[in-house]
């Protein structure tokens, strides 16, 4: 094996959603502000959410290493070998490494703190490996570090891309559309500045490193004592400002006007910096939390989201930024048409993601940037993904008694259509009853039924 090819250079295009030979190193870490993360339930088993990447060991030439706090069930592995050519041979290229300590974050942690982890690591992912982690930290940073490895994603060097503040920054560069407003602001003075030169009577104060939803707040100008934080009502203005002091945020107009669309945008660049959006999605949103989401966007604003996308990706191609990331946005109808507004940068793998490796994985398809969609043959592919099916009924069933109810009543994957349920984090289903699963259909309409009817089966709506 050659060995001495640099990965930029041997790797250049490579994608993770279909690599042709090495080793991934999967780390799906929670990296993230611990405080804001304890409000999602069953936080722990969306490191379960990368778990699509097993279906790239279709490849023969591909192995994988995957990370985990918890031990993951066996069910949970047979089900997406179930997917795959050859279940056997795949299972010989799979090496789970479980750290095994549920009370531990984040896992990345968890693993530096275990030299023999680390070691058993390096045992197993052989000379062609590199890291694929579901968000960058400096701890990610020191684990490719001790194994001597590259990162499919991006230096902490460049994190501020990823930030709020930094998001503005990068649209402003790139000259696509935005919410009014202010970045880098860190004191209350800073704050209150902001919030009275931002149009509106509501405005939006928003963490730097805030995620799904969490660590925003939409501020009611002549009265802040009606603030509406989105980690509820256990946040105050104390709490939040000593958040602001430590990792900064923006101000920005609220968006009034209704109906109001939440496009986002998954983009990819390559080790050798070669870049191009891979899809849209219209986000479901539960509040501000995501919930889910459906593919594509809507033809209406699809190109302008993809247009805006994709020159926010060739900047940070051009600063060295590599990996998996999303583009957030507004869109709105207005008297010229449709228009999208950037609304935040993420520089890490997102919670659609995994919903378009699945349906990429299983259907074979190819994305087709000229028309935003996903086309096997001449046919194109839709899907709705959501990552919130919860019920009473589920919790203590085990991953495969629910696999074998979906498939039983018709709702599994169908291998000669392409279409059908790939189901994810199962692992919530025994103490939560909750998962996660993407409805791949022919059309908008088989999509989105299947999912109502898949929905109403398990969860009762």
């Amino acid at each position: 094996m050659i060995t001495n090819i640099p990965f930029g250079e041997k790797h250049a295009r490579l994608s993770i959603f279909e690599p042709s030979e090495g080793t991934l190193v999967v780390v799906p870490s929670l990296s993230l502000p611990q405080d804001e993360l304890r409000r999602i339930k069953a936080a722990r088993c969306y490191e379960e959410r990368l778990l699509f990447l097993l279906l790239t060991l279709r490849e023969p030439g591909i192995s994988v290493v995957y990370l985990s706090s918890m031990p993951i069930h066996q069910e949970i592995v047979d089900y997406y070998f179930g997917f795959l050519p050859d279940p056997d041979d795949a299972a010989r290229r799979l090496h789970l490494i479980t750290v095994d300590d549920p009370h531990s974050q984040p896992l990345t942690r968890s693993v530096l703190d275990r030299p023999d982890v680390v070691e058993r690591i390096r045992g197993v992912m052989g000379d062609d490996a590199w890291l694929v982690p579901f968000v960058m930290s400096d701890l990610e940073e020191e684990l490719a570090a001790s194994l001597n490895v590259p990162i499919y994603g991006p230096a902490m060097s460049l994190a501020y891309y990823g930030s709020k503040s930094g998001a503005r920054e990068i649209g402003t560069e790139a000259a696509v559309p935005m919410a009014r407003g202010f970045g880098d602001l860190y004191t209350m003075a800073q704050i209150e500045d902001a919030v009275l030169s931002v149009p509106g009577e509501r405005v939006m104060v928003k963490l730097n490193d805030g995620y799904s939803g969490l660590g925003n707040a939409i501020v009611p100008k002549h009265d802040w004592s009606r603030t509406e934080f989105s980690a509820g009502a256990d946040e105050s203005w104390t709490g939040f400002a000593a958040k602001l002091a430590e990792r900064g945020g923006v101000v920005e107009e609220f968006i009034e006007h209704r109906p109001l669309y939440y496009p986002s945008a998954l983009a990819r660049i390559t080790p050798g910096g070669h870049y191009d959006v891979v899809a849209t999605h219209d986000q479901v949103l539960d509040g501000p939390v995501y919930q889910g989401c459906t593919f594509p966007a809507r033809p209406e604003y699809r190109a302008e989201v993809c247009a805006s996308a994709e020159k926010i990706a060739g900047l940070l191609a051009e600063r060295g930024v590599v990996g998996l990331f999303g583009m957030d946005f507004f869109a709105m109808k207005t008297d010229a048409g449709y228009a999208a507004l950037l609304c935040e940068v993420n520089l890490r793998i997102g919670g659609t993601t995994h919903p378009f490796g699945a349906a990429l994985l299983t259907t074979d398809a190819t994305y087709d940037p000229s028309t935003g969609l996903l086309m096997r043959g001449a046919q194109p592919k839709y899907y709705t993904a959501t990552d919130n099916c919860s019920a009473g009924c589920l919790t203590g069933r085990t991953p495969g008694e629910v696999v074998k109810m979906v498939e039983g009543l018709g709702l599994g994957f169908d291998p000669v259509r392409r279409t059908g349920n790939v189901l994810h984090l199962l692992g919530a289903i025994p103490e939560h009853g909750k998962l996660g699963f993407t409805t791949i259909g022919d059309s908008r309409e088989e999509a989105d039924e299947l999912h109502r009817l898949t929905r109403l089966a398990l969860c009762g709506g």
